[in-house]
């Protein structure tokens, strides 16, 4: 397989970084962590000079290959990411542009390219724990509505979110794969309680979601009633097949980062740190070509990630534990100061095995769609 750039590739990659060079530097600073309003407003504002520029399309529009730069080069330049803008642009967006009806695309789409809409993701449940299809959160049919009660946890930026990308139970008698509906929850619905959770790192991405006989039109439903496994297994393909890939580009800049800073403190003397930034070297390498390749492949069936995004989120999420472990070994006893690059960074870390799904979910997927086990009684 070619994974190098054809000549209209390596066009869009060059007028990128001529874009990127002059936009950049005039960019408002950036809000404290904790400011979520002031990072609502930032977020938006550099998704709506992406918009204006005409680089919003790529998350949809063009070749998983021409996204791949995208992210590649911004990531790169140290431009904003996503930010709130993740469950729209990487998530939702992409599931409604592949699932979605004409008229759900022109009402949802838009908006999210053009910084004016934020999304959160409502799969997770208490209790459920990894099991997604454990899910218990209620819905059933009242005229042109559903009625949903129940609640969310781990709910990225619901206390800013306009919509929710939401799973419930429209079926409770049918096989638990198979009674489950995806529906777009306005956020601003009468019956929803929202409270933020802090992580160990201090920050309040995520929340908790109540949901109190929630009325949600049935026009909001992407896919069939009770189909809604199957769209969430195609949201799950992107957020484990790209939606990681710029964050595979800011690892190696960090790893840069780390031998400077080994260097300069002395660490570099110890032949095993430098071992293992050599093969954290590799490793990376290795999982941006294999970035590379399942985004080509994906453009190869249609633009869907397959369940190639497993073996890269299984790799990835230990990958990075061991990249900010190291990073506390280049640091010494400074890696317990917070206000100290990559402190905070070692913790988030920590997250990475059970976030889009754990390394155990991975585990089976790989076995049973690519290697074709059986599955687990």
């Amino acid at each position: 397989m070619d994974l190098s750039d054809t000549p209209e590739e390596e066009e869009f990659r060059v007028r990128l970084r001529e874009w990127l060079a002059r936009v950049l530097p005039g960019l408002p600073p950036k809000p404290s962590p904790g400011d979520w309003p002031g990072r609502r407003a930032y977020d938006l504002g550099w998704q709506r000079r992406l918009h204006d520029a005409g680089y919003a399309h790529v998350h949809w529009d063009a070749t998983p290959s021409v996204r791949l730069i995208f992210l590649e080069e911004t990531e790169k330049a140290g431009a904003p990411y996503v930010g709130a803008n993740f469950v729209g642009l990487l998530h939702a967006g992409p599931t409604i542009a592949a699932e979605g009806t004409a008229r759900q695309r022109e009402r949802w789409l838009p908006p999210i390219l053009r910084g004016e809409e934020v999304w959160c993701q409502g799969f997770s449940e208490p209790e459920a724990g990894s099991d997604l299809a454990a899910l218990r959160t209620r819905a059933w049919r009242d005229g042109d509505a559903y009625v949903v009660t129940g609640s969310k946890i781990w709910t990225s930026h619901a206390e800013i979110a306009d919509w929710c990308e939401l799973l419930v139970r429209t079926d409770p008698e049918a096989p638990r794969h198979r009674g489950i509906t995806w529906l777009a929850l306005p956020m601003d619905a009468p019956g929803i309680t929202v409270r933020p959770l802090r992580t160990l790192a201090g920050s309040a991405e995520f929340a908790e979601v109540f949901l109190d006989e929630v009325r949600v039109p049935v026009a909001n439903r992407v896919g069939d009633e009770n189909d809604g496994w199957r769209v969430t297994m195609v949201t799950l393909s992107f957020e484990r097949g790209t939606a990681f890939a710029g964050e595979v580009v800011a690892c190696r800049r960090v790893l840069a980062e780390l031998a400077v800073e080994a260097r300069k403190n002395g660490r570099w003397d110890d032949p095993a740190i430098r071992r293992r930034l050599g093969r954290l070297d590799a490793e990376f390498r290795a999982l941006w070509r294999l970035t590379q390749w399942n985004v080509s492949a994906a453009q190869a069936s249609g633009g869907v990630p397959g369940a190639g995004g497993s073996v890269f989120k299984l790799r990835y999420a230990h990958a990075r534990q061991e990249l900010y472990d190291a990073a506390a070994e280049v640091l010494g006893p400074d890696c317990l100061d917070l206000d100290r690059p990559w402190a905070l960074d070692r913790l988030s870390s920590l997250s990475y095995t059970i976030a889009a799904g754990t390394s155990q979910i991975q585990h089976s997927i790989i076995a049973e769609r690519i290697l074709g086990l059986p599955k687990g009684r």
